[in-house]
């Protein structure tokens, strides 16, 4: 983890996030003009989903009790079987007796394993779209350029995005307690620091909205709404030529590969939320 010190501060008034890129209303504490900025990245505050810690105080009271990181993961995931009701689908409201739809078991943990396999596959769109709804980030990009909203490949999305929805279980409730368990535990292993440094791999820049050139390879950018980094330089290096290098505000990680056990295994992934960054550009 890195703290906000290494963030610079002597740069001229930086770039906001595009009107194009963002919706007027979200279910957030901070506007999507301000999480999405540059500022938020050289500034970051808590973010908070409306109502999700208000609705679920008890969990997180029974948490602060516990001083085993691995013992929390799990009391977590027992709650969101039990409150979600994710092994009796009757109860959530299936029909008993009929041919269940496939969708009926759809989770939390199948959307983070589907995002890791292939973000521009259904889980991905549906993820994009939890994102857009509680944080006001448009996605840019799915299989392709979303800035059409005409286009085919934005009416793919849109397809994906609602089918990913279609039969589950309050499928994007459980996104929004699996966000802020994330802060939670993000909160109190490392309650000194505001950022982490992160690494993605490219084969140019001109795969991202480049805003603004800062000065030799420094970029501000607009990112996709949800984007995947690795904690480690050299994994990041197996999937491009550049490295792309970033400091991510804890505040926007949604997900991290350790935070529940047996859920993800092998890269160190991490699953940022979007916006306006100022990132540099290496090679090994």
């Amino acid at each position: 983890m890195e703290n906000d010190r290494q963030i610079r501060h002597d740069e001229p008034p930086p770039p906001t996030l595009p009107p194009s890129a963002r919706q007027p209303i979200n279910r957030c504490n901070l506007p999507a003009v301000i999480l999405g900025s540059l500022s938020f990245q050289r500034h970051p505050v808590a973010l908070e989903i409306d109502g999700i810690r208000d609705l679920h105080a008890g969990l997180f009271q029974m948490l602060d009790r516990l001083p085993e990181a691995t013992e929390r993961a799990q009391r977590f995931m027992d709650y969101m079987t039990v409150w979600f009701l994710l092994e009796e689908p009757e109860e959530a409201g299936s029909m008993p007796g009929r041919k269940k739809p496939a969708r009926v078991k759809a989770n939390y943990r199948r959307l983070v394993r589907g995002w890791s396999f292939d973000s521009d596959g259904r889980e991905g769109a549906v993820l994009k779209r939890w994102v857009e709804s509680r944080f006001g980030l448009l996605a840019r990009h799915h299989a392709g350029s979303l800035l059409d909203r005409g286009g085919e490949c934005y009416q793919r999305y849109l397809y994906e995005g609602s089918r990913g929805l279609y039969a589950t279980n309050a499928l994007e409730s459980q996104l929004d307690l699996l966000y802020a368990y994330c802060q939670y535990e993000l909160a109190r292993t490392h309650p000194e620091q505001t950022h982490v440094r992160l690494y993605r791999g490219i084969n140019r820049i001109d795969e991202h909205e480049v805003l603004e050139r800062a000065e030799r390879a420094r970029y501000r950018v607009l990112l996709n709404n949800l984007n995947s980094f690795t904690r480690e330089r050299e994994r990041a290096d197996e999937f491009g030529d550049y490295i792309l290098e970033v400091e991510v505000p804890l505040a926007k990680i949604f997900f991290y590969n350790q935070l529940l056990p047996d859920l993800l295994r092998g890269e160190d992934e991490y699953v940022a939320i979007g916006g306006v960054y100022e990132v540099r550009i290496s090679t090994l």
